[in-house]
């Protein structure tokens, strides 16, 4: 998909008017437009070539660039680099083993009309007449560079790139067209390490010579032909893992081949949800979204890598299923893992198992100094596998999982007011799972905390409603507002209940939203609009989540304070402008919200394995679950805002909108009738 740059700023001016949609029916992955989200400070993200669950990404790197190391309203080019995190704030993570075809004093550019981006490709052309192609593997970055006949075929490497900062790294040439390098880096927001060990192959000898700035001029004076094929190898964070693949390994596969491998890959996991009606554009964004969902966390070892860097910085052997890592849970958690067990079983086993293993080897709630990939946060991974274990996936180390968590728990910080939320959150979680694992007294411990810190904290913090509770991070919160923050532990909704009365609750909710209140820009509060149902008003869902994904609304809120004047837009926009200002992806929590969304399910409480039903942005939608199917239609709805009048499953009338994921694991059909 390919946005001229004249384009792009007309469309970036405009609120709520996106571009024109290629999504077609009959290749699913036309409907998606990697561009979304890539402008500016509009959603942090980057249209790179990549598999799914793969650490690698080859993408641009614009100067000045944005979080991960693109930005599509900027054409000065610094170099294509292998990696990157979707839309993590800080100062991004990843950019490494960055390459520039042109001499080390030259200026280059993108030329925007020639950009091309898809699932599995990434392409443009350069100022200096340079044609760049790459797409990827989950092991290999592959990069073809086809220059002009008036040039010389150079490439500048610099083995210091990252988006943070860089404490070690080291590049030689080890023959006459592999070089071995390592980095050694800062994860997001300075937390930990990432240790990357990597080798270049090209596709013809090069001479290596040092430039003042550290970086390294490759030339290649052999070349017969005009294009240049460079293949970029990872390891696990260990460096004899890449012993495991042999060069004959690294060129056996031909780019086309490997490209469409990975749109083959893109497109099983899209077809996964199939849905009807809706706007051209509504579908774009839509499959995007999903698109975006699937990213992480990375799948670092397979047959061929079966050992990986700890995060307790040895070396742990693949233990009957591969092990994924690069976490973002305090995000992710709340859509994006949930989405992922939904539809992706079959993998989740082996990401559940990698989340438990943490326990074992050392888990921070942010990254230790021994991770094998950039990642970010890893709190709140409790919800999460019982989440998972409740849907039915087996994460046969959980038990041993156990005393680890135990120890997180106890070590949580209670400072402040939204720590305590979170905290009475990981209690009920951790009580919750005790029960599954049949540990009735920890059940019961764990459960009383968490409703004796919940019951301490909200009537004094959140219960009494004053002019403080508009005003970003007061009384200490992290990123939001009192407002926000009294709805973050819907487990206890009958708490608040029982605090202020139902129907003081209700009117403060539809307060809440009526007054704008409510933050898309970020996470606290994502879940809060789907709180209706639990409320008796199953038909306020929808009539909130729709203007919120597809309407412009005046947004009072940014990612980390309110802003300047309110801004009024379409928060998911086909466009390059996607988001609102300052509205980070967060590695697809974001990307999960509208898929579910869009559909009329939501996991309000991670760990419950239910979700919430309301009115559907489409018509219609069809599920792959496993073996199954989940079909849920719209029945009599003749326009957007008509009211949900009841709720069938499998023809029988639900009492609540409510449905367990072993319900829908079954299959069936979920009529909204109208």
């Amino acid at each position: 998909m390919r946005f001229p740059l004249s384009l792009s700023l007309l469309l970036a001016a405009l609120l709520c008017c996106p571009a024109v949609s290629t999504a077609q029916d009959d290749d699913i992955l036309s409907a998606v437009n990697p561009f979304i989200g890539t402008a500016n400070d509009y959603g942090q993200m980057a249209p790179g070539a990549c598999m799914p669950y793969s650490q690698i990404q080859v993408c641009a790197d614009c100067n000045p660039r944005q979080h991960p190391g693109y930005d599509f309203e900027q054409t000065a080019l610094s170099g294509f680099s292998i990696n990157r995190l979707s839309g993590v704030g800080g100062s991004g993570c990843g950019g490494n083993v960055s390459l520039l075809p042109a001499e080390a004093d030259e200026t280059v550019a993108l030329v925007k009309s020639t950009e091309e981006a898809r699932p599995g490709y990434y392409g443009v052309t350069l100022t200096n007449g340079v044609n760049f192609e790459a797409t990827a593997n989950r092991r290999i970055a592959v990069e073809r560079y086809t220059f002009p006949t008036t040039r010389q075929a150079v490439l500048i490497l610099n083995p210091a790139s990252a988006f943070d900062k860089v404490y070690e790294k080291h590049f030689r040439q080890t023959s006459p067209a592999v070089g071995q390098g390592y980095i050694n880096c800062a994860n997001t927001c300075r937390h930990g390490n990432y240790h990357l060990h990597y080798r270049l192959h090209a596709s013809a000898p090069f001479t290596l010579d040092s430039l003042p700035d550290g970086r390294l001029r490759l030339a290649f004076p052999t070349l017969r032909s005009r294009t240049l094929e460079v293949r970029i190898a990872v390891g696990t964070g260990l460096a004899e893992e890449l012993d495991a693949m042999p060069e004959s390994a690294v060129w056996a596969t031909p780019f086309a081949d490997i490209a469409a491998q990975a749109a083959s890959e893109w497109r099983d996991i899209l077809s996964r949800i199939k849905v009807y009606g809706g706007t051209p554009d509504q579908r774009t964004v839509f499959y995007t979204s999903l698109y975006r969902t699937f990213h992480s966390p990375f799948q670092v070892t397979d047959d061929h890598l079966t050992r990986y860097l700890g995060t307790d910085g040895q070396p742990h052997q693949r233990a009957g299923y591969d092990y994924y890592s690069s976490w973002s849970l305090w995000d992710t958690y709340r859509t994006k893992f949930p989405l992922i067990t939904l539809l992706d079983p079959q993998r989740s086993s082996a990401i559940m198992q990698s989340l438990a293993t943490l326990y074992l080897t050392g888990k921070k709630d942010w990254s230790t100094p021994h991770e094998c990939v950039p990642t970010v946060r890893t709190e709140h991974a409790i919800a999460t596998l019982l989440d998972a274990y409740r849907q039915g996936i087996s994460i046969p180390n959980l038990r041993a999982a156990y005393p680890g968590m135990t120890r997180e728990v106890e070590g949580l910080a209670l400072k402040k007011p939204d720590q305590c939320l979170e905290a009475a959150g990981d209690f009920w979680a951790l009580g919750q799972l005790a029960a599954e694992l049949g540990l009735k007294d920890d059940a019961l411990k764990w459960t009383r905390r968490g409703e004796a810190l919940f019951d301490s904290i909200w009537p004094r913090e959140f219960q009494k409603i004053d002019s403080t509770y508009t005003r970003m991070k007061g009384n200490g919160l992290y990123q939001g507002t009192r407002w926000q923050y009294r709805w973050g532990a819907p487990m206890y909704l009958s708490r608040m209940e029982k605090f202020v009365g139902k129907k003081t609750l209700v009117r403060e909710l539809q307060d809440f939203f009526a007054k704008e209140l409510y933050n898309q820009g970020n996470e606290p509060d994502i879940h809060v609009p789907f709180l209706f149902g639990r409320l008796g008003m199953m038909q306020k869902t929808g009539q909130v989540v729709r203007p919120l994904a597809t309407q412009a609304v005046t947004h009072r809120y940014g990612g980390n304070d309110a802003y300047p004047a309110p801004w009024v837009g379409c928060a998911f926009q086909n466009m390059p402008r996607g988001y609102c200002p300052e509205m980070d992806e967060d590695d697809g929590a974001m990307s999960a919200w509208y898929v579910f969304a869009s559909i009329g399910l939501y996991p309000i409480v991670v760990g419950e394995a239910t979700y919430e039903i309301f009115s559907p942005l489409f018509d219609g939608a069809t599920l792959t679950l496993g073996k199954r199917q989940l079909t849920i239609k719209t029945v009599g709805r003749t326009n957007p805002d008509q009211p949900l009048k009841s709720i069938k499953w499998n023809g029988k009338k639900l009492t609540q909108p409510r449905i367990t994921h072993a319900q829908l694991r079954e299959g069936g059909e979920l009529l909204l009738i109208y």
